[in-house]
């Protein structure tokens, strides 16, 4: 578990560095866990600096990467940025629905 907290900790202080942390746990060897563990800490994160790092992420990351991305932004019912994903081709249209 100290993954977990080692995540929610980073996430909830939310600078640039603490989202490049979380995110980079988002590999193809990332277990189920991580990426559950991944995507609840991205949910906390709430530092505008944090939330522009994300959204860098939403369009520069890996393809993992830019899923979780837009999970956050979706959830948080910013749909402008998934649009704006979507339309430059990052995500595909069953991710940027998605919830």
């Amino acid at each position: 578990m100290w993954v977990l907290h080692n995540l929610t900790t980073k996430a909830k202080v939310g600078r640039a560095d603490d989202v490049d942390y979380v995110i980079y746990h988002l590999t193809q060897n990332a277990t189920i866990a991580i990426t559950r563990f991944v995507d609840y800490a991205l949910g906390l994160v709430c530092n505008p600096e944090g939330v522009e790092r994300i959204e860098y992420y939403l369009f520069n990351g890996s393809q993992m990467q830019r899923n979780y991305c837009s999970l956050y932004f979706n959830r948080r019912g910013e749909w402008e940025i998934v649009k704006k994903a979507y339309e430059a081709g990052k995500i595909d249209e069953i991710q940027a629905f998605a919830r």
